[in-house]
C-alpha cells in the first residue's frame, strides 16, 4: 500500500468512531497520504461519545491534512482524480443507502461519487442498526456494484438488535489491500461474538 492517498470518511455511527479512528491511525502509521471526510453531522454534532471540535483535531492531527466536510470540497476528488481509495467508516444504514440509489446529498456521499466515476474502490465498514431491516436491499445492490468492498461484519448483538450489523474494524487495513487488488476480504459474514 506505498505510494496511495487513501480517503478516509465518517459518518454517524458515533458509538463506533472510536474504533474507526483506531484504525485510521494503523493506516497512518503505513505512511499512507490520507484525506479526511466528514459527514455535516459528525463535523457538527457533540455526543455522549464526544465533542465535534476534539474529534476534528484529532483526525486532522493524525492525516495532517484539514477535513473535507463540504459537498463543494468533496466534488474535485473525482475531475481532479485524488484518490486510489476511499474508506467509509463507520458507514451507516443512511449512508450505505444513499451510495446505493446514487444519492448525492453529504460530503461523504459526494466523494463516494465523485470517487467511483474513475473506477477505484470504496470500501464499506458498516455500523447499523436496520442493516438486515430496512438497509437489507442496499447492502444487496452494493455487494453487487462494481468497485464497492466491505469490511467483514457481524451481527453485534443478535438477541438484543437482532437487525444491527457492525464490521470488525480492525479488518479495515486488510480490506484495503485486498481491495486495491480488486477483491473481496472473505469471508464477508463474520460469526456473531455471542455475549452471556
Amino acid at each position: 500500500m506505498q505510494n496511495i492517498t487513501l480517503g478516509y470518511a465518517f459518518c454517524g455511527s458515533f458509538c463506533t468512531i472510536k474504533q474507526s479512528l483506531a484504525q485510521l491511525k494503523e493506516l497512518a502509521a503505513l505512511d499512507i497520504k490520507i484525506k479526511p471526510i466528514m459527514s455535516q453531522i459528525v463535523y457538527t454534532t457533540d455526543t455522549r461519545f464526544g465533542k465535534a471540535e476534539d474529534l476534528i483535531n484529532e483526525v486532522e492531527s493524525i492525516c495532517n491534512e484539514k477535513i473535507i466536510h463540504t459537498i463543494a470540497a468533496a466534488e474535485p476528488i473525482g475531475p481532479k482524480n485524488l484518490l486510489d481509495i476511499i474508506v467509509v467508516s463507520p458507514c451507516t444504514g443512511n449512508t450505505i443507502s444513499k451510495i446505493a440509489l446514487g444519492i448525492t446529498d453529504t460530503p461523504v456521499t459526494m466523494a463516494v461519487k465523485a470517487h467511483l466515476r474513475n473506477n477505484k474502490p470504496v470500501v464499506i465498514a458498516p455500523a447499523t442498526n436496520d442493516a438486515l431491516g430496512a438497509s437489507a436491499k442496499n447492502i444487496g445492490i452494493l455487494h453487487n456494484t462494481k468497485n464497492i468492498f466491505f469490511v467483514p461484519y457481524r451481527q453485534d448483538d443478535p438477541f438484543s438488535k437482532n437487525n444491527s450489523l457492525v464490521c470488525d474494524f480492525k479488518l479495515i487495513p486488510q480490506t484495503v489491500e485486498a481491495a486495491l487488488e480488486g477483491f473481496q476480504l472473505q469471508p464477508v459474514i463474520q460469526p456473531p461474538v455471542i455475549r452471556k
